[in-house]
Parts: C-alpha cells; sequence; structure tokens
C-alpha cells in the first residue's frame, strides 16, 4: 500500500517566476542554436578576445547569490522563531544581506557596461562582425533580465520594510529561485561565448 505525500500548492509568485524561467530559457536556447548555425554558415566568423571583466562580473554574480542565500535563511530563521513577523523584518539580520545581494546586482551591470566599452574600445560593435553581434545581443538580454531580478528585489526589500501582508516567505522564494536562474543562465552564457566567439 503507497502512502501518497500531500504537498502545499506552489504559490502563484511561484508559478509565474517558473513561467518566466521557462520562456527565458527558450529564448536563449533559440539565440544559442542561430549563434552555432551563424558560425557554421560564413566565412565571415572572427575569433573575438572575450574583455577580462566577465570573469570578474561572474565571481561578483556568484557572491550575490551567496549574500542572497544567507539573508533568506536568516530572515527565515527569524520568522520561524516568531520573534519577528514581517513588522520587524527591517531590523532582522538578515535584510543588511539583501541590501548587498542588489549592490552586487548593480556591480555586475556596471561590469557589463564596461565589457561593452571594452569592445566598442576595440572598434567591435554589434554589426561590426556576426559574433561581436551576438555578444551585445546575449549578455544585453542577460542584463535586461538581472534588472528584472533587481527590481523584483528592491520590490521585496520595500516590502519586507512595510511589513506589508503576510510574512513574504512566497516572495522571498521567488525573487530568490529567479536570482539564482540569472547565476545559472550567466555561466551557460559565459561558456558558450568563450568556446564559440
Amino acid at each position: 500500500m503507497t502512502t501518497l505525500k500531500a504537498t502545499a500548492p506552489a504559490s502563484p509568485a511561484r508559478t509565474g517566476v517558473m513561467i518566466g524561467i521557462a520562456t527565458i530559457t527558450m529564448s536563449f536556447a533559440a539565440y544559442t542554436s542561430a549563434m552555432v548555425v551563424r558560425q557554421a554558415s560564413g566565412a565571415d566568423w572572427q575569433t573575438i578576445q572575450l574583455p577580462p571583466i566577465l570573469y570578474f562580473n561572474t565571481l561578483v554574480l556568484l557572491a550575490s547569490s551567496a549574500t542572497f542565500v544567507i539573508g533568506r535563511r536568516r530572515l527565515t530563521a527569524t520568522w520561524a522563531a516568531g520573534a519577528a513577523g514581517p513588522a520587524a523584518a527591517p531590523a532582522a539580520p538578515g535584510m543588511p544581506w539583501l541590501y548587498l545581494t542588489l549592490g552586487l546586482g548593480l556591480v555586475f551591470l556596471a561590469g557589463q557596461v564596461l565589457a561593452w566599452r571594452t569592445l566598442a574600445g576595440q572598434g567591435l560593435y554589434i554589426a561590426t562582425t556576426p559574433n561581436s553581434g551576438f555578444f551585445y545581443v546575449l549578455t544585453a538580454l542577460h542584463a535586461l533580465h538581472l534588472l528584472g531580478g533587481v527590481a523584483a528585489l528592491l520590490y521585496l526589500i520595500g516590502r519586507l520594510k512595510r511589513g506589508s501582508g503576510p510574512t513574504p516567505v512566497n516572495a522571498l522564494d521567488a525573487v530568490s529561485l529567479y536570482w539564482h536562474f540569472m547565476d545559472v543562465l550567466w555561466i551557460y552564457l559565459l561558456l558558450i561565448l568563450a568556446t564559440r566567439l
């Protein structure tokens, strides 16, 4: 006789993030496929040197995920202890870690701008070569999606500071899932760019 374990229904926030992640994954898979096909179909594909700032940016983004994990754990531990609900969240030990995550996300975006300026300084623009075009498009799309993550994190921080509604565990989980997905997506992109450009 098997026993079925009851599971809590997925929150609307998490469901929305999962749909967004699926959509983003499909679009980046399509761009990657287009890049591979374009590389194989023309003799005008030239190797470009990736700006070294991209590797620093990777460390910054990974660090932002680590700070998010620490902040999330500290907030949920505070809520679980019952000592602090959302009204006390601004004083909770997890909030500074969320601010640090936000700052690291902004540092990553600034680093991407520096990477684009580095390529432009080498005379490589979006329309210069096919591979430079793919570089700009893929990294800009990732940056725009990460900017969405920054906006979601700002919303979450604001909600925690206001102490509005029930303990926002669902919102915290959804933003955390999206943020970590941005890390995984960036590592994938960096590997593709390093091996294909």
